[in-house]
């Protein structure tokens, strides 16, 4: 038998998904000292890696696995993550709040309340470019999610090489100042890694003009100070950030409380468990018959 120890906010829901499953071999355990498979939220997890002798794969709940690849924390198992459901919900979340801001539906919905009839003067997306910061799945499906509603689609990642036909043009990650010249909607996907930390800063929306921005990747991507800079000189026109440096952002974080910035609380693209276990179904058969794991995670690159 194979023991599996689910570690989750949601672990009734997993557990019971899980026993719908009859896997083979699988025997769920509540103590996860004796697995040598994990089904975790990162961060109810990453303290207990030093208490789990059995551990050989962790699959992880969430997309996100920071928590996991800090270089004081073990290394010595497999870690998986979860991919291919997020990209149509962080479409959802960047295509609804664009609509939105251009549209201008949040002042029609104040206005109705003041049984105000005022039309206002508003742009199509159609025309605009949009400028992607990461180039994966979900970048991927953005962009083709953009071009159907005729945004010109740029991405940036690390070559600098075309992910999918939907960009009209890629640059590397070296020439990220010169794609952000010509945005005017800049949508960052990037993972937390050494490479990414503070890359938003005041160097690089120095090149920006009126541009909206969103953070939906990671939080530790962003100089926070600069970025308010940015948007009180109109480099940028407003900032949807879902992703902090920390998470709950803090009661008294200046965020709150500029006009120019919209707060979500990490919520542009969740897991859903009957998702998770899909993922994890596919992995642990493979898993069982000592073939590689899908959305395997590198611990040197974080991703």
């Amino acid at each position: 038998m194979i023991k599996v120890s689910v570690i989750s906010k949601q672990q009734q829901r997993y557990t019971q998904l899980l026993a719908q499953a009859q896997l083979p071999d699988l025997c769920l355990t509540d103590d996860p000292s004796q697995a040598s498979i994990i089904l975790a939220d990162p961060p109810l997890i990453a303290n207990q890696l030093e208490q789990l002798p059995k551990l050989k794969w962790l699959q992880s709940t969430f997309a996100g696995i920071d928590a996991l690849i800090k270089p004081h924390l073990r290394q010595d198992y497999l870690l998986t993550n979860v991919k291919g459901y997020f990209g149509p919900l962080i479409s959802e979340y960047v295509i609804g709040q664009c609509l939105n801001y251009y549209r201008h539906f949040h002042q029609y919905a104040q206005q109705q309340t003041q049984s105000l009839w005022q039309p206002i003067p508003y742009q199509s997306v159609s025309g605009k470019t949009m400028v992607i910061i990461g180039t994966g799945s979900i970048g991927c499906i953005l962009a083709k999610t953009a071009k159907a509603l005729n945004f010109s689609v740029i991405g940036v990642n690390r070559q600098g090489l075309s992910a999918s036909n939907d960009f009209t043009q890629t640059y590397p990650i070296t020439e990220l100042q010169h794609a952000l010249s010509k945005a005017d909607v800049i949508v960052s996907i990037l993972p937390s890694t050494e490479q990414t930390n503070d890359i938003y800063n005041q160097q690089c929306w120095s090149h920006c003009r009126n541009a909206l921005f969103f953070n939906v990747g990671r939080g530790n991507t962003v100089v926070e100070s600069d970025l308010i800079n940015a948007l009180d000189n109109k480099q940028l026109n407003h900032a949807y950030l879902d992703v902090f440096k920390q998470e709950p952002l803090n009661q008294d974080h200046p965020f709150w409380h500029h006009p120019k910035i919209s707060i979500t609380p990490h919520i542009a693209a969740e897991s859903f468990p009957e998702q998770v276990i899909e993922i994890f179904k596919t992995n642990y058969l493979r898993f069982k018959q000592q073939q590689e794991l899908n959305y395997l995670i590198d611990f040197k690159s974080g991703y």
